[in-house]
């Protein structure tokens, strides 16, 4: 019992110390994570999508099958082709985001701008903000509803700093609905056992999923030499290397090997899979991420109606 107690009182203690840390850099990442996201939305400004809206976006030709009901009929007067209205997309759907707040985000090499914790938190806070404004609505698992709330920022940065457990790399034990999606911001250092039993019950439901690995500079260069102590900072020990530069041939190719399970994964199961690096600009992983999530957004609408 008294170990249990003391296994307690330092998961207690870890736990306030991670809260204390996220409280002093949370407000320089919130302002980072409105920045980004505010010059993401000001290029996506005027992009609209056809789908279930009031507002008219677009004349298109009518094809075979669809509900007569559909045609405009004032259009198709005007030439020997049958027209179809199409509406302006507003169908809000979720996206549940999972921050990786593991011990081993907060690495950062010499190499590379920020913390793996810090380029994770202003990308999910910025993405949510861009999703948000476009109509959707967004959650984090276990520990944010989704809301399509304005405030959506404040609310992410709140639920974080309030957390008072102790944060899994993965979403162990999640299952989003079918026509939701999931954006999972990781280093994926996981064992690919892990890493494949969380996807399976992501996807069990048929949601579709994005997959980010964000690394710093150095765990993909391995830019080491000489005596060198590795320390794995989620309780997997400590290693030292006489020569460091002679492992780097081994590490490289089983950098590639992970990476190389983890894609077949995601293709089976035709998610995507993204590899960010802490020295690249941050609104270049936004982008990216809000064009695949376009794409599933528009994939939802079309398993919406043949379920309809």
């Amino acid at each position: 019992m008294a170990v249990e107690n003391r296994h307690e009182e330092k998961a207690t203690r870890r736990a306030s110390e991670n809260a204390r840390g996220l409280a002093a850099v949370m407000p320089r990442l919130v302002l980072e994570a409105r920045r980004i996201a505010a010059t993401v939305i000001h290029g996506l400004h005027g992009r609209r999508r056809a789908g279930s809206g009031e507002n008219f976006w677009q004349f298109r030709r009518y094809t075979s099958g669809e509900e007569a009901r559909r045609i405009d009929w004032r259009r198709s007067a005007r030439d020997d082709n049958l027209y179809v209205r199409e509406q302006e997309w507003e169908a809000a759907h979720t996206v549940w985001i999972w921050p990786d707040r593991s011990p081993s985000m907060s690495f950062a090499s010499k190499l590379a701008r920020e913390s793996k914790l810090d380029r994770c938190l202003v990308i999910g806070l910025a993405l949510a903000e861009v999703l948000v404004d476009a109509g959707e609505r967004v959650g984090v698992p276990g520990l944010l509803r989704p809301t399509g709330s304005r405030a959506v920022i404040d609310r992410m940065a709140d639920a974080i700093m309030h957390d008072p457990n102790e944060r899994a790399s993965l979403p162990f034990g999640f299952a989003p609905a079918s026509l939701a999606e999931i954006v999972v911001l990781s280093d994926l250092w996981s064992p690919i056992e892990e890493i494949r039993k969380t996807l399976n019950q992501l996807s069990v439901t048929g949601a579709h999923g994005h997959l980010v690995q964000i690394v710093d500079p150095a765990e993909e260069t391995f830019p080491y030499s000489g005596r060198v102590e590795f320390i794995e900072p989620e309780g997997g020990g400590e290693i030292t290397a006489g020569r460091a530069e002679n492992w780097r041939g081994e590490y490289e190719a089983r950098l590639k090997r992970h990476r190389a399970e983890i894609r077949a994964e995601t293709d089976r199961m035709h998610w995507s899979f993204t590899i960010h690096r802490t020295d690249k600009p941050a609104n270049e992983l936004l982008l990216a991420l809000h064009a695949r999530i376009a794409e599933g957004n528009e994939g939802a609408v079309l398993r919406r109606r043949r379920t309809a």
